[in-house]
């Protein structure tokens, strides 16, 4: 078993609990809150630029043009192609993508990412993909099993964002676990507990972050300046 093979099996209990949470439910229902809705493109947005930020480090780490090509690739795809699902989310709930952007972190959101920041900035190359993997692996499963398991028509309010993930068949997580299973080869036994570690503590996130746009999460403590 390749050593993405084994980290999926390890993480299944939680890509099962991110399978049967109410947002991604309610994606496949078409109904999800207006609220919910942009919440979650808010956060979102943030949490990819992030992502962006990440890739640009995990460059500056790799000695091949081959590893270079495979971040900047998914730079451009978050740019120019990843907002798609975004607009999809936007246009039901009834506003303009640009209203959406430079909003404050939620809890999880910022825990998310200060984890991905942590490991980009103090991890090997391995460790990174590690890190980053469980957002694409989970946001393509949970595509691809809408699919299977309900029939999407044209006219479902989420039809773009679940096609849009669902049927990549070039899907940055093969790449990423091809790549990740080449580190692994000639990783230490401690670098492969580091990136198992790392792995699932960012599937743990991803579902917190689901239930983050769920609940409307915030900060427990108002800070907003009263005029």
């Amino acid at each position: 078993m390749s050593f993405s093979a084994e980290l999926r099996k390890e993480a299944d209990p939680i890509f099962q609990a991110i399978f049967e949470h109410p947002f991604v439910q309610g994606i496949a229902k078409g109904d999800l809150t207006r609220e919910q809705l942009i919440h979650y493109v808010k956060q979102d947005f943030e949490y990819l630029n992030s992502f962006i930020r990440i890739y640009g480090i995990a460059i500056s780490k790799c000695e091949s043009r081959d590893d270079m090509e495979l971040f900047n690739q998914q730079i451009s795809f978050i740019i120019n192609s990843e907002t798609h699902p975004h607009h999809n989310f936007c246009q039901v709930a009834g506003v303009r993508f640009e209203e959406l952007q430079g909003y404050p972190l939620s809890p999880s959101a910022h825990q998310y990412i200060r984890h991905m920041l942590t490991v980009a900035h103090e991890g090997t190359l391995g460790e990174i993909l590690a890190v980053l993997l469980p957002c694409p692996w989970t946001y393509w499963e949970i595509g691809k099993k809408i699919l299977s398991e309900v029939k999407i028509e044209s006219i479902h309010p989420f039809f773009d964002w679940i096609c849009f993930y669902g049927n990549r068949t070039d899907s940055i997580t093969i790449n990423y676990c091809e790549r990740l299973d080449q580190w692994a080869l000639d990783a230490t036994e401690k670098e492969k507990e580091k990136m198992k570690e790392h792995f699932l503590l960012s599937c743990q996130l991803e579902y917190m972050f689901w239930d983050m746009a769920y609940r409307l999460e915030d900060w427990p403590v108002n800070m907003e300046v009263v005029r």
